[in-house]
């Protein structure tokens, strides 16, 4: 059974009250308000109407937690030790599609360390959690990375940046190396997901740029805690300000950094 801290706990059961909206919008997409923030980044009245539910669940019963949320940016408390990250709908773009692949993702630092993290599927009901010293589970099922060490039969997973966004030569540099050396590339297109898929052991490796904090920070502790190994590109420690990020087993993640090193050289 999973550890359930008392705030993992807090963050389980507000992840799930703002799901149920969620999933009744989900069924009716067709019908949603959409607003467009940006290219290929949509705000929809589900996307706020969870954020909010989830502010107001954490405040309750968290008063004076900071809370740093994609919509509304950071919210300031006076409880400085912690913070909580959160994304409302990460794959706001899958989930204005019709396709069920999106989740909610919430994250807890203390003293600027990832404690706790969920990330929850509403339609698949995959309710990922991870406690820092307490491991990684998908409901009930402890995670592991992979065992894998041979990156041939790796299968790994990314982003691809949108029109509009600086890097597509690069990404094609990178995204050429590792189908020439891997078993394959998904892009599913929700950051948390790829991040808890590799918690899972269902990818090898998984590698993006430009994200944001709210889009990474749970899975970051879900694959550490999953016994994986997560840095930026510089293999260094600086996810949540760089915005880059690479996960994978400690078997191969050397190799695959030096995988896509070799590649955005060439």
């Amino acid at each position: 059974m999973p550890y359930l801290s008392p705030a993992l706990n807090v963050m389980t059961t507000a992840a799930r009250k703002a799901s149920r909206k969620l999933i009744r919008d989900f069924g009716e997409v067709e019908n949603l308000q959409i607003s467009v923030k940006g290219p290929g980044d949509f705000v929809t009245v589900a996307d706020q109407r969870t954020e909010s539910i989830l502010i107001g669940e954490l405040q309750r019963a968290r008063a004076g937690y900071p809370i740093l949320s994609e919509e509304v940016g950071l919210i300031d408390g006076p409880d400085k030790s912690h913070r909580f990250i959160i994304d409302p709908l990460d794959g706001t773009t899958n989930f204005l599609h019709g396709i069920p692949h999106f989740a909610i993702s919430i994250a807890l630092e203390r003293d600027g360390q990832l404690v706790s993290g969920v990330i929850y599927n509403p339609i698949t009901d995959d309710m990922f959690t991870a406690e820092k010293g307490h491991g990684a589970y998908l409901n009930d099922t402890r995670l592991r990375v992979a065992g894998r060490k041979d990156m041939r039969t790796a299968l790994c997973a990314t982003g691809i940046p949108w029109m509009g966004k600086d890097g597509h030569e690069r990404f094609q540099s990178e995204l050429d190396g590792v189908m020439k050396s891997t078993a394959g590339v998904r892009r599913f297109g929700s950051a948390a997901l790829d991040l808890a898929w590799v918690a899972a052991g269902r990818y090898d490796m998984y590698w993006e740029r430009d994200l944001k904090a709210w889009d990474i920070a749970a899975g970051i502790l879900m694959v550490r805690e999953a016994g994986g190994v997560v840095s930026d590109l510089n293999n260094q420690q600086k996810m949540l300000e760089t915005g880059n990020v690479i996960a994978s087993n400690e078997a191969m993640h050397g190799q695959f950094l030096k995988l896509l090193k070799d590649a955005g050289k060439s």
